[in-house]
């Protein structure tokens, strides 16, 4: 009995996820998720993007929580626009929440829009929000075998950024294991190993971003 539920809930946000995709599209702005677990630094990821390319992009982050405001209070501290999302405990942001969330932004005025999804690394992944793509982060304060243990994730995004490698030195992390294992699952993956604390690896990240705004800009 369960399944046909399932499935039509899943159904039901597609449909949503294309109308929202579809004006995202009329006005170029180019709509990332970023998923991955809890503390992996996708706040601070986008603190130091949001910072560094400030006035390069308009861009605005969609904050998904269980509860609290921390980070949207951190990304508006940027000057950039921040929506808080609070799911009272969902594991996952889905696109009927995203298109409640846009009565609250200038979607016509924007370049990049944000996606900061629940700490998660299941849920998120089932739900369309209308993004142009999926950004996976995996911190190497983790295991380097979570692609294999989530591979879905790793199936579906258009990227990952491996975060915090400044603590390289001092955790058992294989950078390479973890690469290897992300690139078996998707093998265009594009990959980028960087420290918000200290900036390294950032440049290759925002050329990337660069380059994926170019083309939402020709396309719309």
């Amino acid at each position: 009995m369960e399944i046909p539920v399932v499935r039509n809930i899943l159904e039901a946000n597609d449909r949503m996820a294309a109308r929202l995709r579809e004006e995202f599209r009329r006005h170029g702005v180019l709509v990332l998720n970023l998923i991955s677990s809890p503390g992996s630094g996708k706040t601070s990821l986008l603190e130091r993007t949001l910072r560094d390319l400030g006035k390069e992009f308009r861009m605005a982050v969609i904050e998904g929580d269980p509860q609290t405001d921390n980070d949207a209070r951190r990304v508006a501290a940027t000057g950039a626009s921040a929506v808080q999302i609070n799911t009272d405990g969902g594991c996952h942001l889905d696109s009927n929440m995203v298109l409640a969330a846009l009565d609250s932004l200038d979607v016509e005025h924007l370049d990049i829009l944000f996606i900061e999804n629940v700490g998660n690394l299941v849920c998120p992944v089932e739900f369309d929000c209308g993004e142009d793509a999926k950004i996976a982060l995996l911190s190497v304060t983790e295991g380097d075998d979570k692609p294999e243990k989530y591979p879905q994730l790793f199936r579906l995004a258009r990227a990952l950024i491996l975060n915090k490698t400044d603590l390289l030195p001092y955790v058992d992390f294989n950078v390479e294991q973890a690469a290897k294992r992300a690139r078996a699952l998707n093998d265009d993956l594009a990959l980028f190993e960087v420290s918000c604390r200290d900036g390294r690896g950032l440049e290759a990240w925002y050329a990337w971003l660069r380059e994926m705004c170019g083309r939402k800009r020709a396309k719309a």
